[in-house]
């Protein structure tokens, strides 16, 4: 059985389950690797990122470098001696960094690899309509999410769940596979597979706000999976008339009405209907810009539509 030291890498809630459960286990976490405190809200009040409040929480050494290649912090990590580094949603790393341990540095992410490799896996695996994802333990290697992969755990993607949902039930099964892989290389018993070459990969990229707004020229199926795949963040958004609205919840109706993609329906108080390419969906949920997010019935309590 192997005697692990680990530098556990992360930064934002989705990696904090993962930390918690090695500490819970009496994993040997000699250190933790998180980003630079930030200035936050109109008082530009400085914050800790959710992993580094944890840490702290049990005494773990934080390091929180700016440049992961500068020689002060390749020293400072050299010296903690780690022979395991594990990345849960934190940035690219120099080979320097991942090849440092003997052996190596895996990394959860949130889909079955090689299928949504890039920065908005569950995003995307909602968005295009998939039944089911999971999560991969993998090595990292010089290409983005290419590395053998080690575990994986497969997760349902119901029907009415949004990316809130799906992140919540992936963060906590992330959390179990990282403990089991951790568990396997201590006992020297662990796969490491290569991922396969000869399918199609699916990719996850980035999600910005320009690739968040609403094509009402697609199906009423893939409106409503965009909207779940970017709910509650960042959000989807539209233009009503002149106004610019994030919308969190929408449903397919039946209507009997033919219009253009994009002209919407109303009655100004119960129900908000657009046209998409082949039928109506129903805005369950918006948020006007600049205030707060509202069922359609309240939105229309106080605002009326041109």
């Amino acid at each position: 059985m192997t005697k692990l030291r680990i530098i556990f890498m992360g930064t934002p809630e989705f990696a904090v389950p993962s930390l918690e459960v090695l500490v819970a286990h009496h994993v040997n976490v000699v250190a933790v690797v998180t980003a630079p405190d930030k200035p936050q809200g109109r008082g530009q009040k400085i914050v800790y990122s959710p992993v580094k409040e944890c840490a702290q929480k049990h005494n773990i050494p934080v390091l929180q470098p700016t440049n992961l290649k500068a020689p002060e912090f390749l020293d400072e990590l050299r010296s903690y001696q780690a022979n395991l580094q594990i990345v849960v949603a934190f940035r690219m790393l120099p080979e320097v960094v991942w090849a440092m341990p003997a052996f190596g540095t895996f990394n959860l992410h949130a889909s079955l690899l090689p299928q949504y490799r890039g920065a908005a896996p569950i995003n995307w695996a909602i968005i295009r309509g998939e039944r089911e994802t999971g999560v991969t333990t993998f090595f990292l290697k010089h290409e983005i999410d290419t590395g053998s992969v080690i575990f994986q755990e497969k997760e349902p993607i119901h029907d009415d769940d949004t990316v809130g949902t799906l992140y919540e039930r992936l963060m906590a099964l992330g959390s179990r596979l990282v403990l089991k892989t951790v568990q396997a290389i201590t006992d020297g018993n662990y796969p490491s597979v290569p991922q396969p070459t000869d399918v199609e990969i699916k990719h996850a990229p980035k999600i910005f706000k320009e690739t968040c707004r609403i094509d009402w020229t697609q199906s009423s199926e893939a409106v409503r999976n965009f909207v779940r795949g970017l709910s509650p963040y960042p959000a989807a958004w539209c233009m009503l008339g002149d106004k610019n609205f994030k919308v969190y919840r929408v449903s397919i109706v039946t209507k009997d009405r033919d219009a253009q993609p994009g002209a919407y329906d109303t009655d100004q108080k119960t129900y908000l209907h657009v046209r998409t390419a082949d039928g109506w969906v129903a805005l369950e949920e918006l948020q006007p810009e600049g205030k707060r997010s509202m069922k359609i019935d309240e939105f229309f309590r106080g605002n009326k539509l041109s």
